[in-house]
């Protein structure tokens, strides 16, 4: 028994995408003007028109071609072969290029800082305070 799907199955792609992307069907829908229900009819056909499959690529923020030429083992392999321990991902670096231990220094220091202000204002109230008293 055979389960794989036709390759060539233009909604199933449009349904990837649109999941790769966070969307849902909904918002999908909202954006061509359609209803959640048409989206889910769309996801299931194997063609689609050139000019509707272009208003959705527009939706996606892909083109009609990347719809076209999607494949999930070309994600997959981008995926596998751009992530490792080092790789940032999203903006978000996993090995940072400072040491913590610095940071923790600076933070400190800045603190003491603070507090010396904040001491030195007090003498300045109290000597303030000291002079009105004695007037």
């Amino acid at each position: 028994m055979e389960t794989a799907t036709k390759p060539n199955h233009i909604g199933r792609k449009i349904s990837r995408i649109r999941e790769l992307r966070g969307m849902k069907q909904e918002t999908l829908a909202e954006g061509l003007g359609i209803s959640q229900q048409a989206v889910s009819k769309i996801e299931q056909s194997e063609t689609i028109e050139g000019d509707k499959l272009e208003q959705i690529a527009k939706v996606l923020g892909v083109t009609k071609e990347s719809i076209e030429k999607f494949s999930d083992e070309a994600v997959l392999n981008i995926i596998s072969n751009t992530f490792n321990d080092s790789s940032i991902l999203n903006g978000i670096n996993f090995q940072p290029n400072f040491n913590p231990l610095d940071k923790v220094l600076e933070l400190y220091e800045e603190k003491e800082k603070l507090y010396e202000r904040l001491l030195k204002a007090e003498k300045d109230k109290i000597e303030y305070l000291e002079k009105l008293l004695n007037k």
